[in-house]
């Protein structure tokens, strides 16, 4: 069982001991920190919650009500919704804060409180360390009787989101509706049956679910990674959809299936999309350096600038805005669009990429294949007596002579290839990411610097 605090918040397993499990104590006083912050800057805060379908979620969403009304915090529930619907009724909303109930990808023991900032947007690390701090001091703000928060429920706010979509730049709802695609999709037991499948049927696509329900009991790992994407492929073919949608459960990732029951890769998600809205609008943009080069050479293609950020949602929202980027997002499948906000955000990735196929009355299949095409290994390396800091400086130290990348960890870049090697914030490990021109290229690549890694 495991708690992790970290700058952008708390996650962690139910059940077990306090200060090591994700228990009533710790969502109180992590809730109580993110309010003191709030009310440090603001007299009466307003702050946004939403969850995805956990199983408990509805149990933590009432502690982090009761904390935050006791910190005379009015608080506006959606409830059951995405983490991109709630990072948008922030700003229409007009509040200083958001905090999204959801372990993203984990599986269904955990969950996590992310905070947002008045923007809508994840917090910085500046912010994260001044909550950790008051959270480590139990230094928290709590009010009178007659200061306590408001209470308000709105559940408006998916169809906001639906309504907001259709409206986007380089987004043609009218032609997606006049294509009548076949859609498939995985919304594994989460709240992508409540906004993916809905926003299909509002641009007159047919849909076919699978794991639809809200149970939080997934069907199966939540990652939307091809090994657990085989029902997906098998429902694509078996009903000749067009193609097939997979998110995880707060749906700000996007993995597509093509046609024929091949995955498109999570990598190729924002690329694609970005082929799509360079194609219209010359710009800039920027992924983390642990996703695909193809991204670069769309860019380029078409007269850009790519850059490469930090690992983490965070650290590529500051990069696309210090480039002023028109796109961006992470290879996990995260599609980010300024011209929406500043977050990952799955319903505007399948806007776009519907419009995209409608236009192009390619396949999924076709536009994968128009791509640049490669494939990445991951591995990761166990550490047992050897700091990981030592071992990437003696990595630099032995590579000098190679274009190197150290914002986040040491990417050596090699031609069309590139490894990526970077310590865990949570594991004595690691992390080697290789790309290359093929999955056998890749695999020898990342190998290579595991076994030198081993070797020091």
């Amino acid at each position: 069982m495991t708690l992790i605090k970290s700058i952008s918040g708390i996650r962690g397993t139910i059940g077990g001991s306090s200060g090591k499990n994700l228990t009533p104590i710790d969502i109180v006083a992590c809730t109580s920190g993110y309010g003191s912050w709030l009310r440090q800057k603001t007299e009466r805060p307003k702050v946004v919650l939403g969850r995805d379908a956990r199983i408990s979620g509805e149990i933590v969403s009432h502690l982090v009500v009761s904390t935050l009304l006791s910190q005379g915090i009015d608080v506006v529930n959606i409830g059951l919704s995405t983490t991109p619907t709630v990072e948008l009724a922030v700003t229409w909303e007009k509040a200083a804060g958001g905090i999204i109930l959801t372990a993203s990808h984990n599986p269904r023991q955990w969950n996590a409180l992310k905070f947002l900032n008045g923007q809508g947007e994840f917090i910085s690390p500046e912010t994260g360390e001044e909550i950790l701090k008051l959270v480590a001091a139990m230094d928290f703000y709590y009010s009178e009787i007659d200061h306590l928060g408001t209470y308000r429920e709105d559940h408006s706010y998916l169809e906001k989101h639906i309504a907001h979509c259709l409206q986007l730049p380089h987004v043609d709802a009218n032609l997606i509706r006049k294509s009548g695609f076949k859609v498939a999709v995985d919304a594994i037991n989460s709240t992508g049956s409540i906004s993916i499948t809905p926003l299909l049927k509002e641009l007159g696509c047919e849909v076919i679910t699978i794991n639809d329900d809200l149970s939080g009991d997934f069907a199966h790992n939540p990652e939307p990674l091809p090994a657990h994407l085989t029902a997906l492929a098998s429902t694509v073919r078996a009903q000749n959809c067009d193609l097939g949608i997979s998110v995880d459960p707060d749906v700000d990732r996007l993995a597509f299936v093509s046609e024929d029951g091949s995955m498109f890769g999570e990598e190729y998600t924002i690329v694609a999309i970005a082929d799509h809205i360079l194609s219209h609008q010359a710009g800039n943009t920027v992924s983390n350096l642990s996703s695909t080069r193809a991204l670069l050479e769309v860019t380029e293609k078409y007269g850009g600038t790519y850059s490469a950020s930090a690992v983490g949602e965070v650290n590529v929202v500051t990069k696309m805005k210090e480039v002023n980027a028109v796109f961006g997002g992470e290879g996990n499948g995260g599609v980010i669009y300024p011209a929406s906000h500043y977050g990952r955000d799955a319903l505007v990735g399948v806007v776009l990429f519907l419009t995209m196929l409608a236009k192009r009355k390619q396949t999924t299949s076709e536009i994968r294949r128009s791509l640049p095409d490669f494939s990445i290994s991951k591995k990761k390396v166990q550490l047992t007596n050897l700091d990981p800091e030592v071992v990437l400086a003696q990595m630099k130290e032995r590579h000098q002579n190679t274009p190197q990348d150290t914002v986040d960890g040491l990417k050596l870049l090699l031609n069309r290839e590139w490894v990526h090697m970077r310590k865990s914030n949570t594991e004595p490990i690691i992390r080697v990411y290789a790309e290359s021109s093929t999955a056998e290229k890749a695999e020898r690549l990342a190998m290579r610097f595991v076994e030198e890694i081993e070797s020091l």
